[in-house]
């Protein structure tokens, strides 16, 4: 803990769940340490800041978004001028904030913030959490000394592999003690393995249509299946036995992960962490866009054969019959990819709090 006031921390992770996420998990790390610290969230009116981040109980600043067109056009040309407006509206957030530190998890605030906090003469510290850093954690990587990835292949100056800041809830799950408890929450059979699919918040059309394709085939070799859909997005599939629920969304994903013993998802680094930290085997479809992080992603936990890779374009009924069917009816080959899943380190948001307050007690000694 440090001494004197409440440490006093602005986060900059924004737009997508995979940015937001590990920004909310360092924050409720913190808080177990420092309770009474004042965190204070950098979001943009686009994305799911407005929602992820009320909800977990933090202040949101909002600042204009500063999106870098990949193209030449107009947008392109515009760029200059809006990143100047959001560094000058996220360094009026800093000011009145009296921020000690900005701890940035990338996405459109963090380009801003990382700005705002160097003119200002405050420490930066840069989480990453893909394989492939995007351009804001590129660029905050060569401001500051200070610099955390997900694992050891990230290219990034000054970089040191931590992991991902994860829920306390998913960092200390037994799958095993709440495997029955979990079940019974989403009406599924205590035995008979369970198939999880999820293409994440918002869903995935390509996930949903391929496994509610293969539904007969799945109910006729014995396999559950706990489906979420993504909000609006439908799937029907017929009454039968054993059970194939679905749902919109979860709140709550270590009941899904215990009641599960395989998933099949997209693998964005939050997802990939996760999955390693439960132990619980995936076939993973990477989004087929953002200049391929996702299949980088996974690639380590397929290297060490944790899990199967399936391109988006080669994910049907067929694949799901002829591949993933087999390995779903194995319990020795589920257990065995599951232990090649497995990844119990020292958790990440303990990691980054503990730097976090030691550089703001650093800043404290060194004032005038």
């Amino acid at each position: 803990m440090t001494d004197g006031p409440p440490p006093r921390v602005v986060v900059a992770g924004g737009h997508s769940a995979g940015h937001i996420e590990p920004a909310m998990n360092f924050a409720d790390a913190l808080r177990r340490v420092e309770p009474a610290a004042e965190i204070i969230a950098l979001g943009t009116v686009r994305g799911l800041d407005t929602t992820l981040i009320p909800a977990r109980g933090y202040p949101l600043e909002l600042i204009p978004p500063v999106p870098l067109s990949r193209k030449l056009n107009r947008a392109l040309l515009q760029t200059p001028v809006r990143l100047r407006d959001s560094v000058r509206a996220a360094g009026a957030v800093l000011d009145h904030a009296r921020a000690e530190i900005v701890v940035g998890f990338g996405g459109y605030v963090a380009m801003p913030a990382y700005l705002a906090a160097r003119r200002r003469g405050l420490p930066v510290v840069v989480h990453e959490a893909n394989a492939k850093p995007g351009v804001a954690n590129r660029v905050a990587a060569n401001m500051t000394t200070h610099v955390f990835t997900a694992t050891r292949n990230v290219r990034l100056a000054h970089a040191a592999a931590i992991g991902i800041p994860l829920r306390r809830a998913i960092s200390g799950l037994d799958r095993t003690v709440l495997r029955d408890t979990a079940r019974r929450r989403f009406g599924l059979r205590p035995d008979g393995p369970v198939l999880l699919v999820t293409g994440g918040s918002q869903g995935a059309e390509a996930i949903n249509g391929a496994v509610s394709g293969a539904a007969a085939t799945l109910r006729a070799n014995g396999v559950q299946v706990l489906h979420i859909s993504g909000q609006g997005r439908a799937v029907e599939v017929p009454d039968g036995d054993p059970p194939y629920v679905v749902v919109p969304y979860v709140s709550e994903m270590q009941y899904a992960y215990a009641a599960a013993d395989f998933a099949i998802c997209r693998s964005g680094a939050m997802t990939c962490a996760e999955l390693a930290a439960v132990g619980l085997p995936a076939a993973y479809v990477p989004l087929p866009m953002r200049g391929g992080e996702q299949r980088l992603n996974a690639v380590p936990v397929v290297n060490a054969g944790g899990a199967l890779l399936v391109d988006d374009a080669d994910l049907d009924p067929a694949w799901i019959e002829t591949i993933l069917i087999p390995v779903l009816t194995d319990s020795q080959c589920i257990a065995m990819m599951s232990a090649r899943t497995l990844a119990r380190t020292p958790d990440a948001g303990d990691v980054l709090t503990r730097h976090v307050l030691t550089l703001i007690a650093e800043r404290r000694a060194s004032a005038p």
